[in-house]
C-alpha cells in the first residue's frame, strides 16, 4: 500500500471481532453490489446525522458535529457516485442488510437512553466501516485502494464523536449500553447472511441455502 494508513488500533479494541474472511472473500466476488451498498451507507450516514440535527435542537455540540459529519458523508456518496460511473455500474434499489435494523431494533424509547443508544449505534457503525475499509483496501485495484484508505481517518473521527456525544448525554455510565450493542453486532457480524451488503454478516452460498 502507497497511501499511509492510521493507527486504528482503538477501532480493533473497540470491536468485539474482526469482519470474518468469508465476507472479505464475498465482497471481492461482487465488486459492483460493493459499491452500490456503500454508496447506500454513505447517504444513510448522512440522513441519520440530519435526523438527529433535527430532532435535539438544544445540543449545540451535537448540531455541529453531526452538520460536518453529515457533509462529510454526502461528499464520499459523490465519490462513490463517480467511481461507479466511471466504472459503468448503474445504480439499482436493491435491499438493505439486517445490520443497521439489527442494532437500532435495541435502542431504548425513553430519552436520555434513546439518544445515547442512537449515538452508541453510529458509534459502532462507522467503527465497522472503518475496520471493513482496512480490511479489504489490500485485495483491490489501486484506485479503489486509495479511495478506501483515504476514508480511514474521517470514519475513524465520527466513531469518537458519536462515543463523545453518547457519553455526555447522560450521566450514566454508558459503558454498560457499548457492551450490550457490541453484543449484538458481533452476533451480526458473524451471524449468515442471505445477500452481499457492505455491512452484511456471512454470505450464504447457494449450495448453503
Amino acid at each position: 500500500m502507497n497511501a499511509q494508513v492510521p493507527d486504528l488500533t482503538a477501532i480493533h479494541e473497540f470491536l468485539l471481532c474482526p469482519t470474518p474472511d468469508a465476507w472479505v472473500e464475498a465482497a471481492l466476488a461482487e465488486p459492483e453490489m460493493m459499491l452500490v451498498d456503500h454508496a447506500n451507507c454513505e447517504k444513510k450516514a448522512a440522513g441519520t446525522a440530519l435526523n438527529l440535527m433535527f430532532r435535539y435542537l438544544d445540543n449545540f455540540e451535537l448540531l455541529n458535529k453531526m452538520s460536518r459529519l453529515a457533509r462529510e458523508e454526502l461528499r464520499h456518496f459523490e465519490q462513490v457516485l463517480a467511481i461507479m460511473k466511471k466504472r459503468g455500474i448503474t445504480y439499482p434499489h436493491i435491499s438493505a442488510s439486517r445490520y443497521a435494523a439489527g442494532l437500532r431494533a435495541e435502542v431504548r424509547s425513553a430519552e436520555p437512553g434513546r439518544l445515547v443508544d442512537t449515538l452508541i449505534c453510529g458509534a459502532i457503525i462507522e467503527a465497522r466501516s472503518c475496520e471493513r475499509f482496512a480490511r479489504i483496501a489490500p485485495h483491490l485495484d489501486e484506485e479503489l485502494q486509495k479511495f478506501y484508505l483515504s476514508l480511514l481517518k474521517s470514519e475513524a473521527r465520527h466513531f469518537r464523536d458519536y462515543l463523545t456525544l453518547a457519553q455526555k448525554a447522560t450521566a450514566e455510565d454508558i459503558e454498560p449500553r457499548i457492551q450490550a450493542l457490541l453484543a449484538v453486532e458481533r452476533q451480526l457480524v458473524e451471524g449468515g447472511d442471505g445477500e452481499f451488503r457492505f455491512h452484511s454478516g456471512v454470505p450464504h452460498r447457494e449450495s448453503e441455502r
